[in-house]
């Protein structure tokens, strides 16, 4: 079974990239539309696709419809090529999908959706706050679904081929979305890598897992009403394992689970589990965990988090950010993440007073910013 934990683990795609801000992490789902470019190798494969299309039980008028306009997406390719190799730490991950800003906003958000939230919840047994937490990582909030055609999207990382069958079977799957009539070819958009609508299902997590919950017979989760969505992904979470009445997780003082030395600890048990298998990593369900606590109205971690590899800690890092945009060297903002947009603003920085240009914060440079 292709679920979501799978794709996260063949893909790298994660709210990490949809979410961030200052840090310089790309956000594909804000970018503009993708142009296609012609490319009679990729139109060639094609003509065979929808050969192997038909014996799939995709129809002829689907194919039709579907497949026209079909184009190849020369950034689909390089965004793949080009995903952020390194971990990033505990404390950076809390700092893009769980900022205050975020949670500000997502408060206002939860509260808005609440009496849908809370019959969703009745009827899963998925805590309101949980399903917004993922709403929240995942799209902001429903604000970055995702603009890139999904047919068109699948269909150049299946014909370029490094992860091919994966990638046609997610684009058999989307044309079964499209044969069902739960949308229609235009509304088929989502993410460079094929995730969609709210809560980012891919075409194969959302034969296996959309729900119609509006009950007006189509699974509709890229809809600006977000019912069938938040709904779908109460229905994964349920039939992942989750436990009704009990909690994720928690903070604790000893034991559990550290993610960053030295820093907060985590009591977690079956809850948290389930919240990875819609993506198989720790930082995210701990994420996911700590935004639903703070939608429900509780405070930051008690236990701080210590200074970085650099010696840094999240205020000096927004402080290096603040001086460095200050002084020209735009840092795309001041969350203390130090993505490749900050890097590259400090090794400006270090050129232009005769340093070498490592990329590199330290205690010395922030001093020196003034």
């Amino acid at each position: 079974m292709i679920n979501r934990r799978h794709f996260i683990a063949l893909t790298g795609a994660s709210a990490l990239q949809a979410c961030s801000t200052g840090g310089g992490v790309s956000a594909p789902t804000a970018t503009p539309t993708m142009r296609a470019v012609p490319n009679p190798a990729f139109d060639a494969w094609v003509a065979g696709f929808k050969t192997r299309a038909l014996s799939k039980g995709i129809t002829a008028s689907t194919l039709q419809t579907g497949m026209r306009g079909v184009g190849f997406l020369p950034e689909v390719i390089e965004r793949d090529r080009n995903q952020t190799e390194f971990k990033r730490s505990f404390e950076d991950y809390l700092a893009i999908v769980a900022s205050e800003e975020k949670i500000r906003a997502g408060r206002v958000a939860f509260a808005r959706e609440r009496s849908r939230l809370n019959a969703i919840e009745a009827k899963y047994g998925v805590p309101a706050n949980v399903v917004a937490a993922i709403w929240g990582v995942e799209s902001n909030f429903g604000t970055r679904r995702g603009n890139v055609p999904v047919v068109s999207a699948t269909a150049t990382l299946a014909f370029e081929g490094r992860r091919g069958v994966f990638f046609e079977k997610q684009l058999i799957a989307a044309l079964k979305i499209l044969q069902s009539g739960d949308t229609t070819p235009n509304r088929l958009v989502g993410s460079w890598a094929g995730a969609m609508g709210h809560t980012q299902f891919i075409p194969t997590s959302y034969q296996l897992f959309a729900v119609d919950f509006t009950g007006d017979g189509r699974r509709d989760i890229w809809s600006d009403d977000p019912s069938d969505a938040l709904a779908s992904t109460a229905a994964y979470l349920a039939r992942s394992g989750w436990q009704r009445s009990q909690p994720w997780g928690r903070e604790v003082t000893s034991g559990g689970l550290q993610p960053d030395p030295g820093g907060p600890r985590f009591e977690v048990g079956q809850n948290f589990r389930a919240i990875k298998r819609y993506n198989n990593s720790d930082n995210y369900a701990l994420g996911v965990g700590h935004l639903a606590d703070r939608l429900a109205g509780g405070g930051p971690l008690k236990t701080p988090f210590g200074p970085d590899k650099y010696g840094l800690k999240i205020d000096d890092r927004k402080r290096l950010q603040t001086r460095l945009t200050a002084k020209g060297f735009d840092t795309g903002g001041a969350d203390g993440v130090l993505g490749p947009k900050s890097k590259a603003a400090i090794a400006a920085y270090q050129r232009s007073i005769g340093l070498e240009a490592t990329g590199n914060p330290s205690p010395a440079l922030l001093q020196r910013l003034g």
